[in-house]
């Protein structure tokens, strides 16, 4: 059984700058981490291989430096690793960074089952897996809690429906979204890493897709566009009331009143 995870890399922390004139993420130079879902993704995948048989590899989408969370994923256990970058995939929103994913799977062979977590902490569409599948043209099943059990070339998974719970079965190739806390991630070994050393993965540019068509990539292939995005302002400003609680509740009252809250 041949199992892909799309795994992510995300900033390491909120104080990223973005780019005036394309309303996108500066992600060069900017310390990064997996994406905390993925983990999740890469920990059930370990698990399927373990209990059936077949490989790991990871697909992440990125800047070269992205190839950090493949080396991670690579040292956590998975087999084998594919940076997708390229200059032309840069500005990518969810509608063309699913496509590009699902390019590059395609190169990549095909997979049986396709995991990743159900959203990323720089994004949270949650978008990007359900509409890689449809690119693909296979099934797939969104906040899944839990596999149930492979069998007759079928899928059993347990979905989080918010308000109830579904067992649904698909047949594979599909795709899952994994929730967050349905396993114990493993730690990147050690071991592992003195062991295999220097992690050689493939590369994928735009010359490596099925389509080579640039206008369905990047800031051309996207179907929405920012028009502009700012950080919040920082306002510490504040004001200390003391007395009774009536004298408080009055003095509330005034000041909601003067700024138009009420």
């Amino acid at each position: 059984m041949k199992i892909i995870v799309m795994i992510k890399q995300v900033p390491g922390s909120s104080q990223v700058e973005v780019d005036p004139a394309t309303g996108v993420l500066k992600r060069d130079g900017v310390a990064g981490k997996m994406n905390p879902y993925d983990l999740f993704a890469v920990e059930e995948a370990l698990r399927l291989r373990e209990s059936f048989g077949g490989t790991v590899e990871v697909v992440t989408m990125g800047p070269p430096q992205a190839a950090d969370v493949i080396q991670e994923a690579v040292f956590i256990g998975a087999d084998s690793g594919c940076l997708v970058s390229d200059r032309k995939f840069g500005g990518a929103d969810v509608l063309a960074t699913a496509y590009t994913l699902s390019q590059s799977i395609r190169s990549m062979g095909g997979a049986d089952i396709i995991l990743c977590g159900k959203q990323t902490t720089d994004g949270d569409t949650a978008q990007v897996g359900p509409e890689v599948a449809e690119f693909l043209g296979i099934p797939h099943a969104t906040n899944v809690l839990r596999i149930e059990g492979i069998s007759d070339g079928k899928v059993r998974v347990l979905m989080n429906m918010d308000f109830c719970e579904s067992e649904i079965s698909m047949p594979c190739p599909c795709l899952i979204t994994m929730e967050k806390d349905v396993n114990t991630p493993r730690l990147p070994s050690i071991k592992r890493r003195f062991d295999l050393g220097e992690v050689n993965y493939a590369t994928y540019a735009l010359s490596d897709m099925k389509d080579t068509d640039p206008k369905h990539y990047g800031l051309n292939g996207s179907a929405t566009q920012v028009e502009r995005i700012f950080p919040p302002e920082k306002n510490t400003s504040k004001e200390m009331f003391e007395g009774t609680p009536d004298e408080l509740s009055d003095a509330i009252l005034q000041v909601l009143d003067v700024r138009k809250f009420i």
